[in-house]
């Protein structure tokens, strides 16, 4: 067992907030069992339009609500809310915002098709658990990101953020699923994605068109301290995009043996060199 450490999880998908899957039960099993085996943890989602927010007690955490991100020049509220999972005495942070997660699904809208503003409603929801993580101030060892809603905040935490205190010696750990979603991002997510901390000739280089979900992965893994293979049919060319950047990759473990090997694999990333900016 690693030492106690810990963890801040940022996930897509957790049960019983949304339907059952392969992310949501390890967005709900994983951070339970880490901090049964006597680690710290905070754990993340976006308030989807379909979370029940009275049958789930969800309750917005004024002290920490209220900041406006700015997005392609356009601010936008961020709200914080918070549930508990009671059988597992955990804690759930929700980032909210009325434009891009209230009245709406999750990643597709009633016809099946990715919504148009995908892209905006990833970056608001990386940089929205990073201002929230300030306001905590709680320090993470390890930042666990697990589907591409989070794949932008490895590129956001070293970029952006890396000179705050709560975040100066915590590494990033990226999980990839075989879900994704379809449609690539437009052309203008540079421009989104630009901020102080982010200039344009950094970023233009590693974002290739079209934008699609391997390519998400690939920024993700660009930044990130280590790779898990969530699920035992994934894209392979992420894998082997990580292997040739010399990030470490812990291959896929069935649902009985995981939360050892990934702990194992927190302890192995936490001890290695740190990543250069």
């Amino acid at each position: 067992m690693m030492k106690a450490k810990k963890v801040l999880f940022v996930t897509q998908e957790i049960t019983p907030y949304v339907s059952d899957s392969e992310m949501a039960r390890m967005g709900r099993n994983l951070p339970q069992a880490v901090q049964d085996d006597g680690h710290e943890i905070r754990t993340f989602m976006p308030k989807w339009g379909i979370v029940n927010e009275r049958r789930n007690q969800l309750h917005e955490v004024i002290r920490l609500s209220g900041m406006n991100l700015i997005i392609d020049d356009t601010d936008h509220p961020l709200i914080i809310k918070v549930a508990s999972i009671q059988a597992a005495r955990m804690q759930v942070y929700f980032i909210d915002n009325d434009d891009y997660f209230q009245k709406r699904k999750m990643t597709v809208d009633e016809n099946g098709e990715d919504y148009e503003d995908n892209d905006e409603r990833a970056i608001f929801y990386a940089r929205g658990v990073l201002e929230t993580m300030k306001k905590l101030r709680w320090a993470p060892d390890v930042v666990h990101c697990q589907g591409w809603m989070s794949a932008f905040l490895p590129m956001y935490l070293r970029k952006v953020y890396s000179d705050e205190p709560v975040f100066k010696n915590c590494k990033i750990i990226y999980s990839l699923f075989g879900s994704s979603f379809t449609k690539p991002f437009g052309e203008r997510l540079v421009d989104k994605l630009v901020m102080r901390g982010i200039e344009r000739n950094e970023i233009q280089d590693i974002i290739k068109a079209p934008f699609d979900y391997p390519e998400m992965c690939k920024l993700a893994i660009s930044y990130s301290d280590g790779v898990i293979q969530n699920s035992e049919s994934v894209d392979q060319r992420a894998i082997e995009f990580a292997k040739q950047k010399g990030v470490p990759v812990l291959e896929y473990q069935s649902e009985d043996k995981y939360v050892s090997a990934f702990e194992n694999f927190y302890e192995q990333v936490c001890g290695a060199k740190p990543k250069e900016k």
